[in-house]
């Protein structure tokens, strides 16, 4: 479908490529002409992504939510989610791409909240404001000099990985004091076990009680779970996660809203249509052309 929204795959310029990329927002703007989409068109990515703000004032899409961003501002985005640039004049820094597989070889280097942290979008914000005084942005300089120099082929991949490392420790260290700290928790790893029973459940049930007996806890529980970690009830959780699956689906794939009614477990597209609008104020088929 030519209207479909565009999904980005991981496509390194570079041979024999481990799954990690950098480069310039000034590159990437200079690459539209000959790119088979537009980065200021909405777009999912199939890979993880930092991009880290050096110069000038702009808007970045994440899930369907413009954050405003500067010099200093950085957003990551983790694979599936749906993203636009919105290129100004003197906007430059850099975009750090990684594939899940390099993540997953990574993860033994890195403690796991910070992938806790960093990658989950339904517990924190994309957005993380540097102070000043960090030297975030001298690591991630350093990686881009020692990607893109021609000369330093010798043992890159250990190089790669220690800078990788320790720009995530960087980050989580900053965000960490941006937002609420999470400490590993019975709580919490009870959160996570109800957000990947929703990744595999949610078009069986949009019900907290279906779920809190999955987990073997009271529904009240759950709720007083929920309120603790993301300051929303259960229920208001598990709507808000079934919408943006819905407004994903919606931009990118041929499915009609009839049809992805049913694949979401409603009985009836009118209840769907009733549903969707009730939580973002519009039917799913204004929806999704608003965005395409």
């Amino acid at each position: 479908m030519l209207n479909d929204i565009p999904h980005i795959t991981f496509n390194s310029q570079k041979p024999n490529n481990s799954g990690i990329e950098i480069l310039t927002i000034e590159s990437l703007l200079k690459r539209i002409s000959e790119a088979d989409h537009n980065p200021e068109k909405a777009h999912q990515v199939a890979f993880n992504m930092i991009v880290f703000y050096t110069e000038g004032e702009s808007k970045h899409l994440v899930d369907f939510v413009w954050h405003e961003v500067k010099k200093n501002t950085i957003l990551h985005i983790s694979k599936g989610q749906i993203h636009a640039f919105q290129f100004t004049e003197g906007l430059k820094g850099y975009i750090l791409v990684f594939t899940d597989d390099y993540l997953k070889k990574q993860i033994h280097s890195l403690p796991k909240n910070e992938i806790i942290r960093l990658f989950n979008s339904h517990l924190f914000s994309p957005k993380i404001e540097v102070p000043e005084d960090s030297n975030v942005e001298q690591y991630i300089r350093l990686f881009y000099e020692e990607y893109t120099n021609p000369k330093e082929n010798y043992n890159q991949e250990n190089t790669y990985n220690a800078l990788h490392s320790i720009i995530f420790s960087k980050l989580e260290r900053l965000k960490q004091y941006q937002t609420v700290h999470l400490k590993k928790s019975d709580k919490l790893t009870t959160f996570l076990n109800l957000k990947s029973l929703l990744e595999n459940n949610f078009s069986k049930s949009r019900n907290a009680d279906f779920y809190a007996k999955k987990l073997n806890i009271t529904y009240k529980h759950l709720n007083t779970i929920c309120k603790d970690i993301v300051k929303i009830t259960a229920k208001q959780f598990i709507d808000a996660f079934v919408i943006l699956e819905a407004k994903r689906l919606l931009i990118n794939s041929e499915i009609k809203s009839t049809e992805l009614a049913y694949s979401l477990g409603f009985e009836e597209p009118t209840n769907f249509v009733k549903y969707f609008k009730k939580h973002t104020g519009l039917t799913p088929n204004t929806f999704k052309k608003d965005y395409i």
